[in-house]
């Protein structure tokens, strides 16, 4: 699977630079992360819970940074397991390039590996789950860099992979205006919406 995209940030490169290097503020954007840590010198243990397809599973991870070019550029070196859902590993280029005083374009090429029960649902359905998953990290990082932050990462976005149905409505769906309040929905409907 490969993935290029980028995104606009509303911050300044070095602004931009510190939040990607700021566990709070990642722990806070990815969705479905329980814990990101500290984990040696550029290095970090990550937990989280995701639905691709029918497989939901709790991952627990490491990300190591390397070839870092502060505030520029760095590689994410990235493998995870799944238990029974199987295991993903690969790596991610993160460049960050100044867009006027206040913008940064923030562009990544990723390239992952799928095993297990991941590999049997599909690269497509892997690819979209990972694109929808690439999006709504974009938005909640952006939300955390302009203030925004708050209700875009709650204890419920970050519920681990549970048991029961009821138990497996860990994500919220952000509004953009605010007025309607936000609603539950479950990792399955959130991750194969079109």
């Amino acid at each position: 699977m490969e993935l290029t995209e980028s995104y606009k940030l509303p911050v300044s490169q070095q602004r931009a630079w510190e939040a990607l290097n700021d566990t709070e503020i990642l722990r806070a954007s990815i969705p479905g992360c329980e814990s990101i840590d500290a984990d040696g010198e550029n290095a970090y243990a990550l937990s989280m819970s995701a639905s691709v397809g029918p497989v939901k599973a709790r991952f627990k991870g490491r990300m190591l940074l390397t070839d870092i070019d502060a505030p520029h550029t760095y590689t994410i070196v990235f493998e995870g397991q799944g238990g029974a859902a199987g295991f993903g590993k690969g790596n991610a280029q993160v460049t960050l390039e100044p867009d006027g005083d206040d913008a940064t374009t923030l562009s990544y090429t990723a390239s992952a590996q799928v095993g297990g029960k991941l590999a049997q649902i599909g690269s497509r359905l892997v690819d979209g789950a990972a694109r929808k998953i690439a999006g709504e990290f974009f938005k909640r990082f952006s939300a955390q860099l302009t203030g925004g932050g708050e209700g875009t990462a709650t204890d419920e976005t970050a519920a681990p992979a549970a048991d029961s149905e009821a138990e497996q409505t860990g994500a919220t769906e952000s509004t953009t205006e605010g007025a309607e309040p936000k609603r539950k929905k479950s990792w399955t409907a959130w991750i194969s919406k079109s």
